[in-house]
C-alpha cells in the first residue's frame, strides 16, 4: 500500500494536482482489473461516467460563450470531435498517464497501459475526481489547460462530417456507396468502446474506434479520407483537403 500511496504522490506532483481528498484521486488511477485482482474497493468507472458528463458541460458552456456566431448545429458537431477519444488520448500523454495506472496483472501484460480505451476513460476519472473534490471551477481549469487551445482550432477549423464527405465523395464517382458496420465492441455497459468497419463494394478500407458506434464511424471514414493512396486505388482522383 505504501508504494501505491507513493505512485498516486508523485502523479499528483508530476502533474501539478492537488487533492484534498486523495482517496479520490486514487479511485480516479484504479482501472477495475485492479480492483478485482486484489480485492481492493474502488475503481474508477464510477468517476468516469461523472467526468464525462462534466467535460461535456465544461465544452459546450465555453463553446456557448465563446462562438456566439455559430448556430446550435455547429455547436454540437464541435463539441463531438472534442469530447472524443483522439482529444482524451492527447491529454493521457501529456500527463504521462499511463505510468501512473494501477492495472491488473492480465490487463498490464496485455498493454493495457497503452490501451486508448483505458487512458480515455481514465482522464475523464481524473476531471470527475477532480469535480467532486474542489469543484466545477477547478474541473474547468483542468480541462481548459489540457484542451483549450484544441477546441479553438476546432471551432475554428475543421470539424465537419467525415461520413458525409465520405459518401458525397464516391457518390460523385459512381451510385454504390460506402457501407459501415460494427465488428467489435467491449467493455462495460456505461463505457462501451466500439470498433467499426467502412466497406466498399464488399472490400473493407478502414477500421475506427470510439466511445459510440457514431464516433467509430466517424473515426472509420477519417482513415479512408486520409489514405491518399487507398482513394486513388478506387478511382476517387479528388482528394479533398483535410
Amino acid at each position: 500500500m505504501a508504494r501505491h500511496r507513493d505512485t498516486v504522490v508523485r502523479f499528483m506532483r508530476d502533474n501539478g494536482l492537488t487533492f484534498k481528498d486523495q482517496g479520490l484521486i486514487d479511485m480516479a488511477l484504479t482501472h477495475p482489473s485492479f480492483s478485482q485482482e486484489k480485492s481492493y474497493v474502488v475503481n474508477n468507472q464510477r468517476l468516469e461516467f461523472l467526468g464525462d458528463a462534466v467535460l461535456n458541460m465544461i465544452v459546450a458552456e465555453y463553446l456557448y460563450n465563446h462562438f456566439d456566431e455559430k448556430p446550435e448545429g455547429e455547436l454540437t458537431k464541435i463539441r463531438a470531435r472534442v469530447v472524443c477519444e483522439k482529444a482524451l488520448l492527447n491529454v493521457a500523454h501529456a500527463m504521462r498517464l499511463g505510468d501512473y495506472l494501477f492495472l491488473g496483472r492480465g490487463e498490464e501484460m496485455s498493454g493495457g497501459r497503452k490501451r486508448r480505451s483505458i487512458l480515455a476513460d481514465a482522464v475523464e476519472a481524473v476531471i470527475g475526481a477532480l469535480y467532486l473534490d474542489q469543484g466545477y471551477e477547478a474541473a474547468t481549469r483542468f480541462v481548459m489547460t489540457h484542451l483549450q487551445e484544441y477546441v479553438d482550432e476546432t471551432a475554428r477549423g475543421d470539424y465537419q462530417d467525415y461520413k458525409s464527405r465520405l459518401q458525397e465523395l464516391v457518390q460523385g464517382k459512381n451510385k454504390q456507396n460506402v457501407a459501415y458496420k460494427i465488428i467489435k465492441e467491449c467493455g462495460p455497459a456505461h463505457a462501451k468502446v466500439f470498433e467499426a468497419g467502412v466497406f466498399y463494394r464488399d472490400q473493407l478500407l478502414a477500421v475506427g474506434q470510439g466511445r459510440s458506434k457514431k464516433e467509430a464511424e466517424q473515426n472509420a471514414a477519417e482513415k479512408v479520407l486520409k489514405n491518399q493512396p487507398l482513394l486513388l486505388s478506387l478511382g476517387l482522383e479528388r482528394i479533398p483537403r483535410l
